[in-house]
């Protein structure tokens, strides 16, 4: 099971740091991704890292601003947000795959955290 935390509203120019916790497995051999949703549109990657702790960016618009990072002791992946913008605000979700950042099929899910950036 994967959980997501850390969401919340933040105003533009503003961070927040993500967190996706895993029980009953263990997060060491997989790659780890997150995508997002917003109202109307369709989900989209974000971030990925890999189990070696390569980072692969899936989307342009967050490039500079976002970064993963993973802490295997505390069976945890991170997504910290910078300079936030109101075109981020969507769910966050996390998800892992026994396979690599390109070739992953994205076996488990977590249940998505709310992220609104707004004035």
């Amino acid at each position: 099971q994967l959980v997501e935390s850390g969401g919340g509203l933040v105003q533009p120019g503003g961070s927040l740091r993500l967190s996706c916790a895993a029980s009953g497995f263990t997060l060491d051999y997989y790659a780890i991704g997150w995508f997002r949703q917003a109202p109307g549109k369709e989900r989209e990657g974000v971030l990925c890292i890999s189990s070696r702790g390569d980072s692969l960016n899936y989307a342009r618009s967050v490039k500079g601003r976002f970064t993963i990072s993973r802490d295997n002791a505390k069976n945890t992946v991170y997504l910290q947000m910078n300079s936030l913008k109101p075109e981020d605000t969507a769910v966050y979700y996390c998800a892992a795959d026994h396979l690599n950042c390109v070739q992953a099929r994205w076996d488990y899910w977590g249940q998505g955290t709310q992220v609104t950036v707004s004035s």
